[in-house]
């Protein structure tokens, strides 16, 4: 009996590991929120990117990217989504000198930027949740005011 319990703890534990993280699903429906009048504009409704977003425009940049299971953000730690969001991005092989990404830490808070990006982490698949939850174990949140 007790290897049969030490043997069905063991695989409990490896589901557990294989398990995508948990979002607090107040976080997501508020993030989402957000995200559509805040994001959507640029990276679209269903976070798929801007059309040819891997090819530069005119001035040399590239359109915003999809932030769904097909784009990038999922290998970028929570600490370094939440910067990009408040102080934006501007993509160091641009030809111009402005923001890629525009800065929203004036528009919104650490807990709405916070949200956008817990959102964000339900359209990856559990594979990048899980490789973006260890990106952010050195890199998490910052800490709330």
């Amino acid at each position: 009996m007790g290897a049969m319990l030490t043997a069905a703890s063991h695989v409990a534990i490896a589901r557990a590991a294989d398990d995508a993280p948990s979002l607090d699903p107040n976080s997501v429906k508020s993030g989402r929120a957000i995200y559509a009048q805040h994001c959507a504009p640029c990276h679209g409704a269903n976070a798929q990117g801007a059309p040819d977003w891997q090819k530069r425009d005119a001035q040399g940049e590239l359109p915003a990217p999809p932030h769904d299971a097909e784009g990038h953000t999922w290998r970028h730690s929570d600490a370094m989504l939440h910067e990009m969001v408040a102080k934006g991005l501007r993509d160091p092989f641009n030809k111009t000198l402005r923001l890629t990404m525009p800065a929203f830490g004036d528009v919104l808070s650490p807990e709405q930027i916070r949200a956008v990006i817990t959102y964000l982490k339900t359209l990856w698949t559990p594979e990048q949740r899980r490789f973006q939850s260890q990106e952010s174990r050195n890199q998490p949140f910052p800490r709330m005011p």
